[in-house]
C-alpha cells in the first residue's frame, strides 16, 4: 500500500495532471497497435498529445540486445506540417507524409472514440 498521498496530499492541479498522463499513455497504447500487431520487445506508441501535435514513438531492442527508439513529432501549423525526428531539425511534410498522417489521425480517433464509449458504457450505473 502506497502510504505517500497520505503525506504529501495532491493538490486537485496534481490529480488532474495524472489523469491527464494516464489518458495520454492509454490512447499512445492504442494508437500503437492501429497498424498491426507490436513485436516482442517492442514499444509503439502513436497520440495526440495536444491540438497541434502528434507523436509517433518507438523502441525496440535488436537481436544483439541494443536498445533502439525512435520518436518522431508531428506539429500541425496553419502554413502545413512539420516533423522533428528524435531532436533533430524540422522539415516540412511530403504530401505523402501528409495523406498519410491524416489517415493516421482519422483512424486513431476512430479507435479512441470507440474505446472510450465502451469504457463509458461499462462504467454506466
Amino acid at each position: 500500500m502506497n502510504i505517500l498521498p497520505r503525506i504529501l496530499p495532491r493538490s486537485q492541479e496534481q490529480r488532474i495532471l495524472e489523469y491527464e498522463r494516464e489518458l495520454i499513455r492509454y490512447e499512445a497504447k492504442i494508437g500503437g497497435q492501429l497498424f498491426g500487431e507490436v513485436p516482442k520487445n517492442h514499444i509503439r506508441q502513436f497520440f495526440c498529445l495536444d491540438q497541434h501535435t502528434w507523436v509517433w514513438h518507438e523502441e525496440w531492442k535488436a537481436k544483439d540486445g541494443t536498445s533502439h527508439s525512435s520518436t518522431t513529432k508531428y506539429f500541425v501549423r496553419p502554413t502545413g506540417i512539420i516533423k522533428s525526428q528524435n531532436g533533430d531539425s524540422y522539415k516540412k511534410l511530403s504530401n505523402k507524409e501528409t495523406h498519410n498522417l491524416l489517415k493516421a489521425a482519422t483512424l486513431y480517433t476512430k479507435h479512441i472514440d470507440k474505446a472510450y464509449t465502451q469504457v463509458l458504457q461499462t462504467t454506466a450505473i
